[in-house]
């Protein structure tokens, strides 16, 4: 008897390691650019009606480290690194890994950035790519200024490591400037 006791024990122990395990979300399949619905951000300052606080839109790759590693991925694809760096610490255009940022550090609002573009340079990505690969470029340019959980960031570069992997930056309390 001793034993089928043991072994109802070990059972429940491997049951409760089980059902502790979280999956995250990988959303595989998504609408192709030339058809992105509606995704909760403003894209512009000029909205009908009376003035409303807007609630805070945050990426579905906030804590997802596979969508980070994918907006890492695609960082290089579209090839933003001649400008904004190879770790985002800057080039022509401005850094991604500290506090200072022109048009915000919002989900909402880096999104914006890459949808729509900026006056002197910055090229609008709105429409040549889905949604999908904005929110996860939205994760990863967050998780160079250590805007997310070091458990969800992507680690390291394996083929240049001019600074520290995502995972151990420092966190950055982004302020918007205005102008650099």
């Amino acid at each position: 008897m001793p034993a089928a006791s043991i072994r109802l024990a070990l059972l429940a122990v491997v049951l409760a390691v089980v059902s502790g395990c979280e999956r995250e979300a990988r959303r595989y399949q998504e609408l192709p650019a030339s058809a992105n619905r509606e995704t909760g951000v403003r894209v512009g300052a000029l909205q009908p009606g009376t003035s409303q606080q807007q609630a805070e839109v945050k990426s579905p790759y906030q804590n997802n480290a596979w969508g980070m590693g994918e907006g890492k991925r695609l960082y290089a694809a579209y090839n933003c690194a001649p400008c904004h760096g190879v770790n985002g610490g800057g080039a022509i255009g401005p850094p991604l890994i500290d506090d200072k940022w022109i048009y915000g550090a919002g989900a909402d609002q880096i999104y914006a950035t890459i949808s729509q573009g900026r006056p002197d340079g910055m090229p609008s990505f709105g429409g040549h790519i889905t949604t999908q690969q904005i929110w996860q470029l939205v994760a990863y340019v967050q998780s160079m200024s250590g805007q997310v959980k070091a458990t969800s960031a992507p680690s390291r570069n394996d083929d240049q490591m001019a600074a520290l992997p995502e995972s151990r930056q420092s966190k950055q309390v982004p302020v918007q400037t205005g102008h650099r």
